[in-house]
């Protein structure tokens, strides 16, 4: 019997490995084609799911059928980071395509409540976004089939005088490349499935992500990246109201469509949006069926976080979708369910698109009516709601204001500008860095989602995150405000199109004594490095101190001279100047080394060394916060850094630089030999900026002497319902919220903040026992923590009074220890400069504070 079986298995791969599919696997039964539209074949030279699509190729494709159909427009929205072009097929029949413009209007008419607007003759708008995730193909390799299909299909040419599709072949184009790369050069034309083949295990840091390892489907609210600020302009040109997301899972499921589990619907998405949901689901499943598939939904997944791409036109009056079909990762590969091809999951996403399209043409007059009393009733909301508006600002450091105003405005939402300083609840706003944002306009729900704070909820489990309070996460002072005091501010709205960060300046004259720039503001850290890398000799006040024109000076404020430059008096201030303006900073002329406070030439003032930072990366590093530091460095700070492999970590390499930063992840391939290297390293006066698991490997190997916060979490009593197992477990892990936290300002960790409360991100349950040594905690937990977002109750404990941030002597040196995230997503700007701070003051850093 053993050996029956064994031969079958072997007829069954090699039947797989042999069989070779044509688009009459894939298309619809009933159907006739335009000889004119090239299939993809023509064009490609290969049949779908032969071979992984490359970004390339897929435009070609797309370019090809939009030159050949009267159907379809091909148009760039935008560029990623490598320079490959995002692209947007609209298709619908001729007459709809000649008056695009008008069909846009009508539909913006949707988000007024007093427009007049015809429902029945507007056409329903429907968007198809594949593969956000690189590595997840079938979706982008399924778009091949839905652009033919809909540019070529004889049958529905009436449908479409009533549908506009909007196409977006690859939403991360970067990724989807780095994947089709790996896959198409790891391919054998005998294909046997075996799970442990190379072809299914990508190198790090696998095509998942974007060029700076970013989950782009995280990015829908923070907007931080050229992909989704691109997609995020087409989304709020059209309104779709369906909006398509084509992702993957793991090999041994089957596929998904929302929606998710009811529980974990955000409280500000309407009933109705689940029920249209559920709705379009049977369309969905009666497909699926016709074809033989396995599927699911309203288990696993959620719709909570208004950053992913299902999510996201929930609170917008669009119906997102999700679709997650099992991943063949390769060309064919083993499962629980049989062998799993690729053609096999590329067929089940186009038959989804295939049933939301007739789910889209028989739902259109209530789909474009419930879009219309979604935003009918916005009004009735708001004037319920006791807060009429929210005030934003910082009166140090104009960058984070304007990143927040900025992102705001990328969702059509209005955004104004104090026009004159205003004091509210004792807090003070200025005009020239402060915001307002009136809850009374059609992005209302949208609106309270980017600033409201939440700590109860509905159900324990989440997908994603738990909260993001804007206003937290920039780091700003703010508040809602009433209507008496809305009406009282003198406001302008802003202009998104004219709406830039001003320009620095240096304030004072050539051949001043010394200038001087503050740490406060965010670009504070990329001048600095400018300034450095001219050669000129840069210090840091590690006191405060004012000048006699009056001007005052805290702590991290930088000063600098030409050092051993050569330049003239001119030519330095000029200099200067071009720093200022590029770096959005104004740097301040001293005349006189004769300060208050402390002199200029003071010893609580320290030379500062250029950073030389090395990021390792590969092995078992976090490529998301391996990613984000990297994003920070490169595109904030404009500072090169160095992409180290974990395994290339040895005294003779790494003596090149002054700081290592050692992301969350797995370390262990160091070994001794890596140990000792870093542990010598450090010891010579360098800084070793590390965080999460990689704290766990330093105190482990002896590096350094970090101690942990274990918690008892597990169950007790005799017996529990094996059925809430999963659940009960799940409730304990934290996904991610925000935490307050108490700042010690005059620490180099805490340069340039001037409010001692900070809040901070966490999405773990890795927890740090304060030092012994008080100087030693820089930033620590209060007593009650939770400022917003989920927290199960058996975790409070390690967090309360914990650590945040601590520095801890090796030698002549510091590692900085990191319990929390400050640069998550890109889009945490009130912490970024506590990371920066340890790479650029580390170095001066009291040793007796840190033993």
């Amino acid at each position: 019997m053993k050996r029956i079986v064994f031969l079958l298995s072997l007829c069954f791969l090699s039947t797989w490995a042999s069989a070779q599919v044509d688009l009459s696997y894939y298309l619809p039964e009933g159907y006739t084609y335009n000889p004119a539209i090239p299939t993809p074949k023509e064009v490609l030279g290969y049949e779908v799911g032969e071979w992984h699509v490359t970004h390339d190729q897929l435009v070609m494709y797309m370019k090809a059928v939009a030159e050949a159909s009267d159907r379809v427009i091909f148009e760039e929205t935008g560029r990623s980071y490598e320079k490959r072009p995002q692209t947007l097929l609209t298709i619908s029949s001729p007459a709809n395509l000649a008056r695009l413009d008008q069909i846009k209007a009508d539909r913006k008419k949707l988000r007024d409540p007093n427009a007049s607007v015809s429902i029945e003759s507007m056409p329903v708008v429907m968007f198809m976004g594949y593969s956000v995730h690189g590595n997840e193909p079938s979706g982008a390799n399924a778009s091949l089939l839905a652009a033919y299909h809909f540019a070529a299909a004889n049958e529905i040419e009436a449908d479409l005088e009533n549908i506009v599709l909007l196409l977006d072949p690859a939403i991360n184009p970067d990724g989807l490349n780095r994947f089709a790369s790996w896959v198409n050069s790891h391919k054998a034309y005998n294909l046997n499935g075996d799970p442990n083949g190379r072809e299914y295990n990508e190198a790090w840091p696998r095509g998942r992500t974007n060029h700076y390892w970013f989950d782009l489907n995280r990015d829908w609210l923070p907007v931080q990246h050229p992909e989704s600020r691109n997609r995020v302009r087409v989304f709020q040109s059209w309104l779709p109201n369906i909006h398509l997301d084509f992702h993957e899972m793991g090999t041994n499921s089957t596929f998904f469509f929302q929606p998710g589990v009811p529980s974990r619907t955000h409280p500000l998405t309407p009933t109705k949006n689940f029920e249209l949901t559920a709705k379009i689901g049977t369309y969905h499943a009666k497909a699926l069926d016709k074809i033989g598939s396995l599927y699911y939904n309203q288990e696993n997944y959620d719709d909570f976080y208004y950053g992913k791409g299902s999510t996201y036109p929930d609170v917008q009056g669009s119906i997102g979708i999700l679709f997650e079909q099992a991943s063949s990762r390769g060309h064919l590969q083993e499962s629980a369910n049989g062998m799993l091809s690729f053609p096999f999951t590329i067929r089940n996403q186009f038959t989804a698109n295939l049933s939301s399209f007739q789910a889209a043409k028989e739902m259109r007059v209530e789909l474009n009516q419930w879009m219309r009393d979604f935003y009918q009733g916005i009004a009735e909301e708001t004037a319920a709601d006791v807060n009429k508006a929210y005030i934003f600002g910082s009166a140090e450091d104009d960058a984070r204001s304007y990143h927040l105003a900025d992102l705001i405005l990328q969702h059509d939402i209005k955004v104004f500008s104090l026009q004159e300083d205003i004091t509210v609840n004792g807090k003070e706003f200025k005009s020239e860095n402060s915001y307002i944002v009136p809850a009374d306009q059609p992005q209302y729900r949208l609106i309270k989602a980017m600033f409201e704070t939440r700590t109860t909820f509905q159900d324990s489990l989440f997908y994603d995150i738990s909260a993001w309070t804007y206003p937290m996460a920039f780091g700003l002072d703010y508040m809602a405000l009433n209507s008496r005091i809305l009406n009282l501010a003198n406001v302008q709205e802003i202009n998104k199109n004219d709406f830039s960060l001003k320009s620095g300046q240096v304030v004072g004259g050539a051949g001043a004594y010394q200038y001087a720039l503050e740490w406060t503001d965010y670009y504070a850290p990329k001048a600095a490095y400018k300034l450095m890398k001219e050669g000129y000799r840069v210090r840091v006040a590690n006191a405060e101190f004012s000048t006699p024109e009056g001007k005052s000076f805290g702590r991290g404020t930088i000063l600098v001279d030409k050092g051993e430059s050569g330049q003239s008096d001119q030519a330095f201030f000029q200099k200067l100047q071009e720093i200022a303006a590029s770096s959005t900073i104004d740097i301040h002329a001293i005349s006189t080394g004769y300060t208050s406070g402390i002199n200029m030439g003071s010893t609580f003032i320290t030379p500062l060394e250029i950073p030389k930072v090395a990021l390792l990366v590969d092995g078992g590093v976090d490529s998301y916060e391996a990613g984000e530091i990297w994003h920070l460095m490169d595109q904030r700070i404009e500072m090169p850094i160095t992409l180290l492999p974990v395994d290339r970590v040895s005294s003779s390499v790494i003596d090149r630089y002054n700081v290592i930063i050692m992301p969350d992840g797995s370390y262990g391939s160091l070994g001794s030999s890596g140990a000792n290297a870093l542990r010598g390293w450090v010891s010579r006066g360098n800084t070793l900026l590390a965080k999460g698991r990689a704290l766990r490997w330093l105190a482990q190997n002896e590096v350094a002497d970090i101690k942990f916060r274990n918690l008892d979490t597990s169950d007790k009593g005799l017996q529990l319902a094996y059925g809430d197992y999963q659940n009960a477990s799940g409730a304990k892990v934290t996904g991610g919220a925000i935490f307050n936290a108490k700042l010690d300002l005059t620490h180099p960790i805490g340069y340039g903040y001037t409010e001692a409360d900070v809040h901070t991100f966490r999405n773990d349950n890795f927890f740090l026992e304060p030092a012994e040594n008080p100087y030693a905690n820089p930033l620590v937990y209060t007593e009650n923590p939770l400022a917003s977002g989920y927290l199960h109750p058996s975790n409070l404990p390690g967090i309360q009074n914990g650590s945040v941030i601590q520095v801890r002597g090796v030698g002549r040196g510091r590692v900085v220890a990191f319990a929390d995230n400050m640069n998550f997503r890109a889009f945490w700007f009130g912490t970024n400069k506590l990371f920066l701070n340890a790479i650029f003051f580390g170095q001066v850093i009291n040793g007796g504070t840190s033993r």
